[in-house]
């Protein structure tokens, strides 16, 4: 089952037989915005053009649990994440598309939630709202209620442990910009730098600069050149386990099957206990 779809290939799904269910997950990291603008409001920009029959779904609210000690984005209740997910419509035998404004973190985090908890079937919007060349609605859709009972483990997971194991005896990819693996800036999190062993795996190269995932067969190539080889056990963190998404995303294209750690830095960090390498050295 493919992870992305295009847009034309979304238009002729939505005008087909069996159209799939379309959640907007637009939403932003509050620590990028400029300093002094408001925050965004991704309920406002759904409201204000989307593609037509698709339902808003809030990151912080549905997608994750409280911030806490288990990160910025935990893991949401699984009955709080089924809730939301049939309130929005989504069945288990109905086909999903995920999609934000561009970035794809947003929508990729709605992908590996689905796809953790057992849908069969959910695909990214490769490029996001900004390739949308159709009609957009606004207003607010009323769905009708989907069946989908969410079943976690269908994806492989990382606890903090697992994590600084697997740096050790497999490959563990951070997903941030690299000064924030360095250590050189941290905008976010109480200390910089990254978990020992950890490689620097920008999120940003997964993409084109149109914004557009990078073929299968480039997204492999950089994958090996990172470390991964046949039979290497794979994990991926990021600040709090949304960039993370979009990275196991870029490797299952890639034909990789990777773990992703949701606590990630935000969690890693939040523990005097743990250990932090900085500079370019994965140690």
């Amino acid at each position: 089952m493919k992870a992305i779809i295009s847009a034309s290939e979304l238009a002729s799904d939505l005008a087909g037989p069996r159209p799939p269910t379309l959640l907007d997950i637009r939403w932003q990291l509050t620590a990028a915005a400029a300093a002094g603008a408001p925050p965004f409001d991704g309920r406002a920009a759904h409201a204000s053009g989307h593609i037509p029959g698709a339902v808003f779904v809030d990151l912080d609210a549905d997608l994750a649990g409280p911030p806490g000690p288990a990160g910025r984005h935990p893991l949401p209740a699984t009955e709080h994440f089924g809730a939301a997910m049939r309130a929005a419509g989504v069945s288990s035998d109905e086909p999903v598309v995920v999609y934000d404004g561009s970035q794809g973190w947003a929508a990729a985090r709605a992908w590996w939630m689905l796809r953790w908890t057992g849908h069969p079937d959910v695909r990214v919007l490769d490029g996001g709202l900004a390739v949308w060349e159709g009609p957009l609605a606004t207003g607010t859709e009323e769905p009708v209620p989907g069946d989908f009972r969410p079943v976690p483990g269908a994806l492989p997971l990382l606890d903090a442990d697992g994590a600084a194991a697997l740096a050790r005896t497999g490959l563990l990819l951070d997903a941030r910009a690299g000064d924030r693996y360095r250590g050189e800036v941290e905008p976010i999190d109480r200390v910089g730098g990254h978990i020992p062993g950890a490689v620097s795996a920008p999120t940003a190269e997964n993409v084109t600069e149109a914004g557009l995932f990078r073929s299968a067969v480039e997204l492999a190539d950089r994958f090996t050149s990172l470390g991964v080889t046949e039979g290497t056990e794979v994990g991926v963190y990021c600040g709090s386990g949304v960039s993370a998404a979009h990275e196991v995303l870029a490797l299952t294209i890639a034909g990789i099957r990777a773990a992703l750690y949701p606590g990630s830095w935000s969690e890693w960090s939040a523990h005097d206990s743990r250990p932090v390498a900085v500079g370019a050295d994965p140690q």
